[in-house]
């Protein structure tokens, strides 16, 4: 008799508050379709769970995650990307993904190891960030040619500033240390105490009534939606994951090398 197969998201409450956590460890919570997919559910059943409160999110084994695995969305004819209309399949697109599936609950993420890419997107997307001391961060979409418009956003929406723009323009590794002084991120708390002070938080929150903290959520949510809406409208049309450099960049990943030059094309 075969195993059930293992969740790709676990979901759990306790004193109102949910746990919901990335399950791909092996790949280091690399974000393929399917992954996307289960993290949307968990989020909409947290959304509708009138247990819980609040939530935090974290990731399971070495890191919170590498951000997109790119065997399975970067890796596509031209033909795909057109008719996908992008690296992401229509059903399990990661932006804007919090704001999809949960409506005005608050999300703590807890990120520990590495968060590169589009999950740079889910933490900074969520209300609050606790992050383990060390825990590094990439905005790849700038290297890979795909452009880091919406992260910046993202990071000047939470307060990073002229840091935001730094990193969104050099695509560099960042520290967590460096982002709480930027203000791009709440705490950073040393290994073994990062959890135990997210949950700390989460509780706190959940003590409160529900409305009153729906509200501040709320309005959150609102501004932040919108500013991310008005990047896409300026970003989406350039259509970089048709550009030779895009090409470029993810042979040279999956090779192991340097890029070679990139035209501009």
């Amino acid at each position: 008799m075969m195993a059930a197969a293992q969740a790709l998201v676990d979901y759990a409450v306790e004193d109102h508050v949910a746990t919901i956590r990335l399950n791909r460890p092996d790949k280091l919570n690399a974000f393929d379709a399917d992954l996307v997919r289960s993290l949307s559910a968990a989020l909409r059943r947290f959304d509708e769970d009138s247990d819980a409160r609040a939530a935090v999110l974290l990731g399971a084994g070495r890191a919170f995650s590498s951000g997109a695995d790119v065997l399975a969305r970067q890796c596509r004819t031209r033909e795909e990307f057109e008719r996908l209309g992008g690296p992401q399949e229509p059903d399990a697109h990661s932006g804007d993904l919090l704001t999809r599936s949960v409506r005005w609950k608050p999300v703590i993420a807890a990120p520990h190891g590495v968060v590169m890419g589009l999950a740079v997107g889910i933490v900074l997307e969520c209300d609050i960030v606790v992050a383990e001391a060390g825990t590094r961060f990439q905005i790849t979409e700038t290297p890979r040619g795909l452009g880091g418009a919406r992260y910046w956003g993202l990071a000047h929406f939470c307060g990073a500033a002229a840091f935001a723009t730094e990193v969104a323009l050099t695509g560099r590794f960042f520290s967590a240390e460096e982002a709480q002084r930027a203000g791009m991120i709440a705490r950073v708390c040393d290994q073994g105490e990062y959890l135990r002070a997210a949950y700390q938080i989460a509780r706190s929150i959940a003590a409160n009534p529900p409305l009153s903290v729906s509200a501040t959520v709320r309005a959150r949510r609102f501004f932040m939606d919108r500013f991310e809406r008005d990047i896409g409208a300026q970003t989406d049309p350039l259509r970089l994951y048709l550009t030779e450099d895009f090409q470029e960049a993810v042979r040279a990943h999956l090779e192991k090398r340097p890029p070679g030059a990139f035209h501009g094309r």
